[in-house]
């Protein structure tokens, strides 16, 4: 979702997912032709998975903290709003 809370477009997505899937797939045609020893390949592709891997996980904690301060702004609005409510209410 963006900002707005609106789904992004299947356009956007597809896109993404192709982007990423054909940056991944040249990034390990460019680690098989490279002349070097095969243990170095690995340890390049091991190191790059976990890269992947650790900017899945930041991105997902980083949108959740987001969507939490959200939540949590969204409960204190209302609560303000009951209050405004009664208080009018009283006067």
């Amino acid at each position: 979702m963006n900002q707005n809370g609106q789904p992004h477009s299947s356009a956007w997505v597809t896109f993404t997912c192709a982007s990423f899937a054909a940056s991944a797939f040249l990034l390990a045609i460019g680690i098989f032709f490279l002349p070097i020893d095969f243990w170095m390949k690995g340890y390049l592709t091991m190191g790059i998975v976990m890269l992947v891997q650790t900017c899945i996980t930041l991105t997902k904690t980083v949108r959740d903290n987001h969507e939490s301060s959200r939540l949590v702004n969204r409960i204190e609005d209302a609560k303000a709003e009951r209050l405004l409510m009664e208080v009018s209410k009283a006067a």
